[in-house]
């Protein structure tokens, strides 16, 4: 028999919009700082430009705003789920990309499109319903939980544009906290089960893998990693062995061994 699953975690609507327009505010405020030699530069994200990228953090609030301004699609019923999503973006690397790069060169002058993208996202989503349907690369969603996404997104092109430019973009507690929680409950419901607690101090704690589950103290499988760390394994920027060799992944028990299960995202 399957092990069950359990029910997916709610996420406050209110608090995951405060917390998309926080860290896009921290985005936009990091690519003010950046020079016209760093925006040239690579991304480490393919061919793409740090411009490019910096461009497409934006598409992330506007693919909502579109939305919103189109009628509901029909049907009532989401196509996809907040745990399928991450597994849902396999495949849409090219039209991503090709995107980024012709709004990249169609404005140049990218602290007007945060300005803009920021004022149109905090008009249009206000008072909306979670329960609102919204068309996404991959099916519909229900608007609460493709604002939990883009967290996601958010969270981790910041990542990417530190990683690239050496600036320190800040981190929106709530943003960081939806994000991290979201991919360790896409791992649990990948591979569910209770031998092996994945922990991710302070805001994640998931057990998955099939096998002997425990039930008091200590696990005998547990894997321990920190947010930004689990958020590079989850999207593939860090490999599981490599992360395991650095010490940024505290992996004890035969079991303990996320390599099959990663990436959640391509």
């Amino acid at each position: 028999m399957s092990p069950a699953k359990k029910r997916p975690r709610a996420y406050d609507l209110s608090r995951t919009r405060t917390a998309v327009l926080a860290q896009f505010a921290h985005v936009r405020a990091a690519v003010r700082a950046l020079t016209p030699g760093q925006l040239s530069g690579p991304s480490g994200l393919g061919e793409w430009t740090v411009r490019d990228l910096a461009a497409h953090v934006t598409t992330v609030l506007e693919r909502i705003s579109g939305e919103l301004e189109r009628p509901e699609p029909s049907g009532g019923t989401p196509q996809l789920t907040l745990l399928e999503w991450p597994a849902s973006t396999a495949g849409q690397a090219e039209g991503i990309a090709d995107d980024a790069r012709s709004l990249a060169a169609a404005r140049p002058r990218l602290d007007a499109l945060y300005e803009e993208t920021a004022e149109r996202f905090a008009r249009l989503v206000d008072d909306v319903p979670g329960e609102r349907l919204v068309t996404t690369r991959a099916g519909t969603m229900r608007l609460g939980d493709f604002l939990v996404t883009r967290t996601v997104e958010l969270v981790v092109h910041s990542d990417d544009l530190h990683r690239a430019t050496g600036l320190d973009v800040p981190y929106d507690r709530q943003a960081l906290a939806a994000c991290t929680r979201l991919l360790a409950d896409a791992l649990a419901d990948k591979a569910p089960g209770g031998s092996v607690e994945v922990r991710v101090p302070p805001f994640a704690v998931v057990q998955c893998i099939g096998g002997p589950k425990h039930t008091r103290g200590t696990p005998p499988n547990v894997v321990e990693t920190d947010p930004l760390t689990w958020l590079r394994l989850a999207t593939g920027r860090t490999r599981w062995a490599e992360a395991v060799e650095d010490a940024l992944v505290s992996a004890s028990g035969e079991r303990a061994d996320l390599a099959p299960l990663l990436p959640l995202t391509s």
